[in-house]
């Protein structure tokens, strides 16, 4: 069982991660330029000329781009604030104890879905029904993680299905942006090469929250603490957001 001198280290490590993603966050704001894409949409209309039923594109408005990169800094500097404060903290530590952190499902569950919508709109996916699945099916990831921790304090042997359907879920929207990478353009009219690391990039960060899981529950190394993991977590939020943001900066947001 970890002392109190290691939770203690914890909220320091909570509130440093706050400033660092609130600065990012005013940096990304401060900096950015307009750069803003469409959100669309795509209803069935009656065709009174040839009496069919089609697909009438319509743009609804544009959306910046730079907010939207600031908004998963802010959400996860609220998190990193709101369970270093009195009363948060210490349910926070007595989650800790049993194994969990429900402020990281809640926080992530936002975030990340965030993060996966910007990256789908870099590669062109517009309608906003579509971002709003992706934003969905990688919220239900999330929330089978905080399944994961919640049933397995109660069983002897570690259960996987919780882990198995969120792996389900979040592979899906990485497949749909897959897509729209592969089939898009020609070869000579391809997306911005710094679209394709993003997509990469990314994609192996995502992963690795879940190698992390695994690490835990198999208790390996230093995995067998629990507090050791939810430090990996908190650095790789941090790297994983710091990448994006600023790969997304340089590709698109950085003034021309």
């Amino acid at each position: 069982m970890p002392n109190t001198k290691t939770f203690r280290n914890l909220r320091r490590w909570n509130i440093v991660m706050f400033f660092l993603h609130a600065i990012q966050a005013m940096a990304v704001l401060v900096l950015s330029n307009s750069f803003a894409v469409p959100l669309t949409t795509a209803f069935l209309n009656f065709n009174t000329r040839t009496f069919t039923l089609q697909q009438h594109l319509q743009q609804l408005t544009t959306i910046p781009v730079g907010p939207l990169v600031a908004g998963f800094f802010a959400l996860s500097a609220l998190a990193h604030l709101l369970v270093s404060l009195p009363g948060i903290y210490e349910w926070y530590v007595k989650n800790l104890k049993k194994g969990a952190n429900y402020a990281r499902w809640v926080e992530y569950s936002l975030s990340s879905s965030l993060m996966i919508v910007v990256i789908g709109m870099l590669v062109g996916i517009y309608d906003v029904f579509s971002l709003l699945l992706m934003f969905g099916l990688n919220a239900m990831m999330i929330l089978f993680g905080w399944m994961m921790e919640l049933h397995n304090q109660s069983t002897k042997k570690t259960n996987w299905t919780a882990y198995i359907f969120g792996c389900i879920a979040g592979a899906i929207p990485w497949i749909v942006i897959a897509c729209y990478l592969v089939f898009s353009g020609d070869a000579d009219h391809h997306a911005p090469t710094f679209v394709y690391w993003i997509f990469f990039s990314m994609f192996l960060f995502f992963n690795s929250f879940a190698v992390n899981m695994v690490l835990q529950y198999k208790k390996v190394g230093k995995w067998k603490d629990y507090t050791y993991g939810e430090k990996v977590y908190i650095i790789m939020s941090l790297v994983a957001k710091s990448l994006l943001a600023w790969q997304v900066f340089a590709g698109t947001l950085r003034p021309v």
